[in-house]
């Protein structure tokens, strides 16, 4: 079996290509108060700073590295310092200025913090990125923490804005069905109909009311009248029944029935009325 040497060293040289990564060396981070002494903490691609940083109103945060590609030191197309805030997963990136040489820094305060993460309570979670064209992978690593520490006598007047999001169920309670008036005053208005009706007939028998020709108009048309006076009643006993017991859906229907049924059956009895008038019977 013959092996081609010049074909295993480039299978060997793309696979070490395609394992190389982004990484830095001498990484530090110091924060300094106005007219004090700076604080600096160490860190790496692979371990953390030991302690957390204290980023004050009246201090800055600067942060070194070199980054590497391979373990050569090199300029990336892309390098940020990324502040997380872990409870809301807001994060705000930050660009290092990178040099030819690798070395690159970045500068802020607490004026370059987005308000959301200015007002955190929490610690901010600092991560570096890098990455650039290329095979090589891009390296995210957290490196420390940034506790932000607010002037106590500013204001604090951010209000958290309105988020979208789940909502609770929401349990419509509907309006109860209107009551029936106190009865007291339903028996005063029945009382009143009531008493309308005598005087109902007794005006009927002053205008001339021929009551006598009741039995000729029921021999003439004794369906068109009975159907008629039966209709009139019922409208009322729907009335009633939409009062006491129906709803609207129950009582228009029943209305639109006993309508039409009274319309034919009173178009009818009026027209026999009318043949008497033109006899001259009335």
């Amino acid at each position: 079996m013959r092996i081609s040497i010049a074909a295993t060293l480039l299978a060997l040289s793309s696979a070490a290509s395609a394992a190389t990564q982004w990484s830095f060396t001498d990484g530090s981070v110091t924060v300094a108060a106005k007219g004090g002494e700076g604080v600096t903490e160490k860190f790496s691609a692979a371990s953390r700073a030991k302690n957390q940083v204290d980023l004050g109103h009246t201090g800055s945060l600067k942060l070194s590295l070199t980054a590497e590609e391979g373990g050569k030191a090199k300029r990336p197309h892309q390098a940020f310092l990324v502040l997380r805030e872990a409870a809301s997963g807001l994060e705000a990136p930050f660009p290092l200025t990178i040099k030819e040489s690798g070395k690159g820094s970045v500068k802020l305060t607490q004026k370059d913090l987005p308000v959301q993460l200015l007002h955190s309570a929490a610690p901010l979670e600092a991560k570096i990125v890098l990455g650039s064209f290329g095979s090589s992978k891009a390296i995210v690593a957290s490196v420390f923490d940034i506790q932000v520490v607010r002037d106590p006598n500013s204001a604090n007047t951010y209000e958290s804005p309105l988020r979208y999001g789940k909502r609770p169920e929401i349990h419509h309670i509907f309006r109860a069905d209107p009551k029936n008036p106190p009865k007291i005053i339903s028996l005063a208005f029945a009382a009143a109909v009531l008493a309308a009706i005598p005087v109902l007939f007794i005006s009927w028998l002053a205008l001339g009311a021929n009551v006598s020709h009741a039995g000729k108009a029921l021999s003439a048309a004794p369906i068109s009248h009975a159907v008629f006076y039966g209709s009139i009643l019922a409208m009322e006993g729907v009335f009633f029944l939409y009062y006491s017991s129906w709803n609207l859906f129950q009582t228009l229907p029943a209305i639109a029935v006993v309508g039409v049924v009274a319309f034919l059956s009173g178009n009818s009895a009026l027209g026999e009325v009318q043949q008497r008038r033109l006899a001259g019977e009335r």
